[in-house]
């Protein structure tokens, strides 16, 4: 089964040259898959060049793409930071940003593919190493950092309940994905 939603841009910030950012997600036995697609001016983005796939950390500075993932009835979430680099992140959170730590994971697999006025980037993640999450419904808070080329920053995501962005917020992780 796969849920589809649209992110929506945090009003305290702007992008005027992004129409709209589609989300995808679906979860196999082991896996669950992620695509994101952005629509609007591409050439207009600051996209880092894509690489080789290696962990790094402060990928929401610039353009990147996140998943929080969450069980129910539990506090501990998992934020995962993909950038179209191939750079990816992952942390275990203890409950609303506290408690972090850099979990040991097998490496997303990723494919970013774009035209003049789309990106979509495509990620794999292996529950099989995670435990919390076997036989469990899943949470998940989709979200997208966008950078312009002149440095500037929108913030994207299923739902904002704050005055500024902030993609930890348990209330904001509405795409429900049943075990």
């Amino acid at each position: 089964m796969s849920a589809r939603a649209e992110l929506i841009r945090h009003p305290a910030t702007g992008c005027g040259v992004i129409r709209r950012i589609a989300v995808e997600a679906s979860r196999a036995a082991d896996a669950l898959d992620i695509s994101f697609r952005v629509e609007g001016d591409i050439s207009l983005l600051a996209i880092p060049a894509a690489g080789a796939p290696q962990r790094s950390d402060g990928l929401w500075q610039h353009s990147c793409f996140e998943a929080f993932l969450q069980t129910g009835g539990n506090e501990a979430y998992l934020e995962f930071n993909f950038s179209p680099s191939g750079a990816w992140a992952a942390y275990r959170f203890s409950a609303r940003r506290r408690g972090r730590e850099s979990p040991v994971l097998t490496a997303p697999r990723t494919e970013v593919r774009h035209g003049p006025d789309w990106l979509a980037m495509t990620i794999q993640i292996s529950l099989a190493a995670i435990a919390e999450f076997a036989g469990r419904p899943i949470a998940a808070g989709l979200a997208a950092v966008i950078e312009d080329r002149h440095g500037a920053l929108s913030w994207w995501a299923l739902d904002h309940r704050a005055a500024a962005p902030d993609f930890h917020d348990p209330a904001t992780f509405t795409l429900r994905l049943p075990a």
